[in-house]
């Protein structure tokens, strides 16, 4: 499950009580038949329509909400590991509602999530926005995310969260100048100020990262953490939003080799490698990128198997997907996808995914990005 790859940009809020009843009864009767419930539709329907007419809202069951966060990934256009969409586990954390709460359930699922290594798909689902609750949010990206020092003539660490070093730097974090130092959580309730959390150091775990054939790979003192939770996106079923349910899968390896420490504006170890691997790196002719990508996403998936966490490598990935495709279509559903994002950025041409062309709609329920502006 390529978690980095799953959030498009939300379509509008419903706003008036009549969509919202049209968008929660679409959502029932599909979530009932497809949970073998049919004879129970109807009488849901009327309660979602007398709660909306009265209170204007309603309140998913445990059954909803399980399914919905389910389906949701089901209908990631951008996902190439659905196969595994009825395997997530659906922690309901709806009665959290302080900073404090919120970061003991978070520090729970990475804990739950990791589960030792054999990394389990999971998703915590804080309070839906109501406009008479506490909006709760968590400014993270990513639950672990590494810090990216902006030193005056480069940036220590990762780049992609610089911003957000510097407002825990704001904060009074500090840390320890390395290029893998851990973000501490900034979670927000309502419009109180952000509270900062550090993370366990326990409960993170981190793969070094060696070579099976280069003892001097270890030596540019490399690492990723096991486990990619995104924080930062709008999980919608039925027309409520829920602006806090971080959820994971596994690491697809070119998600950490091609991009996370590849691209050059993140980590950017591709010409250090080629380098040292001995290819000419003056000239582009010499393919010496392609060749160092191989020897950096080699390194990660030996790694991650060398230590004993759960990752899949881009062909089997691709694999995993075409069988998705077949039982989606043995289930009378459509496959919808974003063909662009679905590729994977190595060897492309040699996944079927390359060769099909995908309908791109946007089906709910789903994930979506939200305002990514970080606290004042």
């Amino acid at each position: 499950m390529t978690t980095e790859q799953l959030v498009v940009n939300a379509p509008q809020p419903k706003t008036g009580r009549q969509e919202r009843y049209e968008a929660a009864a679409e959502f029932v009767r599909q979530c009932y038949s497809e949970c073998g419930r049919d004879a129970a539709i109807d009488d849901r329907i009327t309660d979602v329509w007398h709660a909306i007419g009265q209170t204007g809202r309603y309140t998913h069951t445990p059954m909803e909400l399980a399914h919905g966060a389910k389906m949701a990934w089901r209908n990631s256009n951008r996902c190439i590991g659905r196969h595994f969409w009825d395997r997530l586990r659906v922690r309901d954390c709806r009665d959290a509602t302080t900073p404090t709460a919120v970061y003991e359930a978070l520090v729970d699922h990475i804990t739950a999530a990791t589960n030792g290594g054999n990394i389990r798909p999971t998703i915590s689902v804080f309070p839906a926005a109501m406009q008479d609750s506490p909006r709760v949010r968590i400014w993270n990206t990513q639950l672990i995310r590494y810090a990216g020092y902006d030193t005056g003539t480069g940036i220590v660490g990762d780049p992609d969260t610089a911003a957000l070093t510097r407002y825990c730097q704001s904060r009074g974090w500090v840390g320890e100048g390395t290029p893998f130092d851990l973000l501490p959580l900034v979670i927000q309730v309502g419009d109180r100020e952000p509270e900062l959390f550090e993370l366990p150091e326990e409960t993170v775990v981190e793969v070094p990262l060696s070579h099976p054939e280069h003892e001097w790979f270890a030596d540019l003192e490399l690492q990723w953490y096991a486990v990619p939770i995104v924080s930062d996106m709008i999980l919608e079923i039925g027309g409520l939003r829920y602006p806090a349910a971080p959820f994971n899968g596994w690491y697809m390896g070119t998600e950490i080799g091609s991009r996370d420490l590849g691209d050059r504006d993140r980590y950017d170890k591709l010409p250090e490698i080629g380098e040292r691997l001995g290819f000419e790196t003056t000239t582009d002719r010499s393919l010496w990128k392609d060749r160092a990508l191989t020897a950096l996403n080699r390194a990660v998936l030996h790694s991650f198997d060398r230590h004993g966490v759960r990752i899949v490598d881009h062909h089997t990935a691709a694999d995993q997907f075409e069988r998705f495709e077949h039982e989606e279509r043995a289930a009378g559903r459509s496959v919808t996808g974003d063909r662009s994002w679905l590729l994977p950025p190595n060897a492309s041409s040699t996944t079927h995914v390359f060769h099909t062309e995908y309908d791109e709609t946007v089906r709910t329920p789903n994930f979506f990005y939200r305002d990514a502006s970080l606290p004042n």
